[in-house]
């Protein structure tokens, strides 16, 4: 037997959720840039330098990855203390549009973070593994204002060098931290140029993820306690950051 037809209408379906996942990356770019030293409280850090960065990527009318979070898809390769220029620092900056090296490059210097200037851009494969762990070290270079007596300085570096440990304190988490520099630290340089421009250190620490990085500042207080006498940096640059297959030693 047939069952009655029904006439009373159907419920209507529930609509199911909207999707709003931001469009997959089709490009990706590493960006090197330069970036001057600011003076105490002139330059933001941390998450207010990460906004600094976005505000300007926004402004380039670049194509833009975004995370689920809504934020602009960039990673910077190391954190650089305000006070510390630096001259080759490395960022990643995905985009959902195969863009001409050209474009990026005029979008970008429309409007970068004051103090930045762009000094390269590598289109690099999409899947390369993440940049702030292929970040093995970096070299900096610490200018001196005095001369200060090659032989005794040349000798201090050493010794911290031939050290199997050099144990020293860190602020931590509103405490005191006491930690291994010697397994931070790969080399260290002085060169003495004489007259008013007087003495260079040269140096190359590791950024490790368990071990923390070597700072310059912390090593060149060694270098001042090895020494016997106080080391006034003029000006401290980050010459450029070291990826691990770049390492040699």
């Amino acid at each position: 037997m047939e069952s009655p037809t029904d006439d009373r209408a159907a419920p209507a379906p529930v609509p199911g959720p909207v999707s709003s996942a931001p469009a997959e990356p089709r490009q990706r770019w590493r960006l090197t840039f330069g970036r001057a030293a600011a003076a105490d409280g002139e330059a933001p850090a941390g998450r207010d330098y990460t906004a600094l960065w976005e505000k300007a990527l926004v402004e380039s009318g670049l194509p833009l990855a975004m995370t689920d979070a809504g934020r602009c898809r960039f990673a910077l390769g190391a954190p650089l203390p305000a006070r510390t220029a630096g001259r080759a620092e490395l960022a990643d900056l995905w985009l959902t549009e195969r863009v001409a090296t050209w474009r990026v490059r005029e979008g970008l210097e429309r409007g970068l973070p004051p103090g930045h200037e762009l000094v390269d851009l590598e289109n690099i494969w999409l899947g390369a593994p993440a940049l702030a762990g292929r970040v093995a070290a970096a070299d900096y270079v610490v200018s001196l204002g005095d001369a200060i007596d090659r032989t005794a300085i040349v000798a201090a570096a050493e010794r911290l060098m031939a050290a199997d440990r050099l144990v020293r304190e860190r602020a931590k988490g509103g405490g005191v931290k006491s930690y291994d520099l010697r397994a931070l630290l790969i080399s260290i340089e002085i060169s003495d140029a004489g007259g008013d421009e007087g003495t260079t250190v040269r140096l190359r620490s590791r950024i490790h993820p368990e071990l923390g990085s070597g700072r310059p500042d912390e090593v060149m207080a060694a270098l001042a306690d090895e020494l016997g006498e106080p080391l006034e940096p003029v000006e401290t640059i980050r010459e450029r950051l070291v990826l691990g297959d770049e390492i040699t030693r």
